[in-house]
């Protein structure tokens, strides 16, 4: 065997696309294939809706309609981008489409009101830096704005489209959130 055999090999499949066999099976309607492509991304379309929603139960179901409204997809991607960033667009893409129909917006006063009423008592260092507890109490413009640009990483024109807002709303909305934490957290 000589070197230029051992080239010809193929290479492992790389470590960020561990799963694309599967994804080009579930494309062609390989329901199997499917489901594996599921477990694997499953938590991290969970943690984004828990995020973006404040609220668990919600984010299961909404969970639940990124992968139908994948499945439905999944026929057209075009493999242009890793599977994981083209999911990530299409969860993005449904969560927003529930915060429009309402399902989130029947929360919105309380949510606007929870940073207000949380009473100023001394907690211990480790509970009051619940970064996670504070973002959930954000109001659901600040909270979205916060989370697709500081932790998603969206410009704030990306963010705009996606919102219907301009640019400049989603700077003031990323301020407000970037403050209303700073508050939460330091009490």
């Amino acid at each position: 065997m000589t070197d230029r055999s051992l080239d010809s090999r193929p290479s492992p499949a790389p470590a960020l696309r561990p799963d694309a066999d599967d994804v080009a099976a579930a494309a062609g309607g390989d329901r199997r294939a499917f489901e594996r492509v599921y477990r694997v991304h499953v938590d991290r379309v969970y943690a984004l809706a828990v995020r973006m929603l404040g609220d668990r139960v919600l984010a299961e179901e909404v969970t639940q309609d990124v992968f139908v409204r994948v499945w439905e997809k999944l026929p057209g991607f075009r493999g242009e981008s890793a599977f994981g960033t083209w999911l990530h667009r299409v969860a993005v893409n449904v969560l927003l489409s529930h915060r429009k129909t309402g399902s989130v917006r029947q929360r919105r006063t309380a949510d606007d009101d929870a940073l207000d009423l949380t009473p100023g008592r001394y907690d211990a260092v480790g509970e009051r830096l619940d970064l996670e507890g504070a973002m959930a109490r954000l109001p659901n413009g600040a909270r979205l704005v916060f989370l697709l640009h500081d932790i998603e990483g969206f410009t704030h024109e990306e963010i705009g489209t996606q919102l219907g807002i301009t640019s400049g709303g989603s700077k003031a909305q990323l301020h407000r959130a970037r403050m209303l934490l700073r508050a939460a957290l330091t009490r």
